[in-house]
């Protein structure tokens, strides 16, 4: 696979959130991330706080607005608190967008090259789904803890990491009739390849389905899952989130780990609420997936998912929404050798989901 340009991963995925404050210490204490930078008041940007935090690979970056009529507070009155960029490392961010933009792409901020005592960065941002952006980033002549305009922070509390390791996928929702269109949008504007494809035969219980597609870089190191609705009896998980984002969206965020037993420990440890599947889930499950080098026990105890593909397992949990909005919610995966995205577990999960659903009113 020939990229249109290379992109050398994800470079960070920013929120706009209602405070940022808040939000980077739930963060810190229940995912494990560490405060690395700070953009704000004190720095000369009067509009905007802004938190960056990592763990080993991931850069989350979380704003938010200091006065009622900045476009971020728009932003957060309209969707609630969710994805506003996912940013792509490249190696030529004036290139990548020339290209992009050629290509059909929408500009949303031409290149512009910004610098500080730490060097330069270039960035350029395109239009995708809903209010989305992907921003190019070019980082390649800096050596400062994020972006010019952001300094170096540190939280005085101790933060333990969970093992997060880097950003498996981004899962995007579209509405009814976009899936195709935003697939081509990849494939013709950034030259993805059509990954994998789920119908609503894959996808659907008794009551609600979805469709999905996936699209790939060369490298494999971005993968973006496109969902739209399906026609069932009730409404689905998609149109829910469309409902209460207001718009197509970010829906979830898969993050890898080396230890997903360590991992999700911690988090429920920490106060992470997870959906859930029953227990009869594992009574066959060894009969589907054949060997694992896992504790069955323990991935029931944790409620853990398991599925195979041709290549290997996976083991796989989804939170539940982390903000009051039934919006965005993460992912914890770890692949042993396996490339897929748990078919196996679809209909199990999307119960999962259809139950709190239920609980919330909007099946």
């Amino acid at each position: 696979m020939q990229d249109t340009f290379p992109i050398n991963g994800t470079d960070y995925i920013e929120f706009y959130v209602g405070n940022a404050k808040q939000a980077a210490h739930y963060y810190q204490t229940a995912f494990g991330f560490k405060l690395i930078a700070y953009r704000g008041p004190e720095t000369g940007a009067k509009d905007t706080a802004s938190y960056v935090l990592q763990q080993d690979k991931i850069r989350f970056v979380l704003t938010a607005a200091l006065t009622p009529d900045h476009e971020v507070a728009r932003h957060v009155l309209k969707h609630g608190d969710g994805v506003k960029v996912l940013a792509l490392w490249v190696d030529d961010a004036e290139e990548a967008h020339r290209i992009a933009v050629e290509r059909g792409a929408k500009s949303f901020a031409a290149p512009q090259r910004i610098e500080d005592k730490s060097g330069h960065v270039v960035t350029a941002s395109i239009h995708t789904y809903g209010e989305t952006l992907h921003t190019f980033v070019e980082r390649s002549s800096y050596e400062g803890p994020f972006l010019p305009g952001f300094v170096a922070m540190e939280s005085p509390m101790e933060v333990e990491p969970i093992g997060l390791k880097y950003v498996d996928h981004c899962v995007g929702n579209v509405e009814l009739g976009q899936m195709n269109e935003w697939v081509k949008f990849y494939q013709d504007v950034m030259g993805f390849k059509l990954l994998v494809t789920f119908d609503d035969k894959d996808i659907s219980t008794k009551y609600t389905a979805l469709m999905s597609k996936v699209v790939s870089n060369g490298n494999g190191y971005i993968k973006f899952p496109i969902n739209e609705p399906a026609q069932g009896l009730k409404k689905s998980q998609i149109e829910e989130y469309l409902d209460y984002y207001r718009s197509a969206g970010v829906q979830h965020i898969a993050i890898a780990t080396d230890d997903i037993i360590h991992t999700v420990d911690e988090l429920r440890r920490r106060g992470i609420d997870f959906l859930r599947v029953p227990d009869t889930y594992y009574d066959t499950v060894l009969e589907r997936v054949g060997e694992i080098n896992e504790s069955l026990q323990e991935l029931k105890r944790l409620n853990i998912l398991i599925d195979r593909d041709d290549e290997g397992y996976l083991l796989q949990i989804f939170t539940k929404p982390v903000q009051d909005r039934p919006t965005v919610f993460y992912e914890i995966i770890q692949r042993e050798g396996a490339r897929s995205f748990g078919k196996g577990n679809f209909k199990a999960l999307f119960e999962a989901i259809e139950r709190e659903q239920e609980l919330r009113g909007t099946l």
